[in-house]
C-alpha cells in the first residue's frame, strides 16, 4: 500500500469521525429543544389531541413489547419524522 492510498484512508477516518461528532452533537440539541418545547406547551396549556395521544400510546405500546421495527413504523407516521431520528426516538423510550 502506498503512502497515497495510507493519506486518501486517513483523510476518509478523520471525515467521518467529523460527521459523526457533528451529528452527535446535533442530537444532543434535538433532545434539548424536544424537551423545551414540552416545557412551553405545558406553560401554555396546550394538550395533545385524543388522536395524538392514542397514537403516542401505541408507540409506547409497541416499545414495551419489544416491537422495535413496528414502533419505528408507528413513530413515522405519527411525526413524518425520518428513519433515524425515529430510530433514535424509539431507543431512547425502550
Amino acid at each position: 500500500m502506498g503512502i497515497v492510498e495510507l493519506l486518501f484512508i486517513l483523510g476518509l477516518f478523520a471525515g467521518t469521525w467529523s460527521i459523526q461528532s457533528r451529528l452527535s452533537g446535533m442530537d444532543r440539541r434535538l433532545v434539548r429543544m424536544e424537551r423545551q418545547l414540552t416545557l412551553l406547551a405545558d406553560r401554555l396549556g396546550l394538550e395533545e389531541s385524543a388522536e395524538q395521544r392514542a397514537q403516542r400510546e401505541e408507540v409506547e405500546a409497541l416499545v414495551r413489547e419489544g416491537k422495535q421495527i413496528a414502533a419505528i413504523k408507528a413513530y413515522r407516521e405519527m411525526t413524518g419524522a425520518g428513519l433515524k431520528e425515529a430510530k433514535d426516538a424509539v431507543e431512547r423510550m425502550a
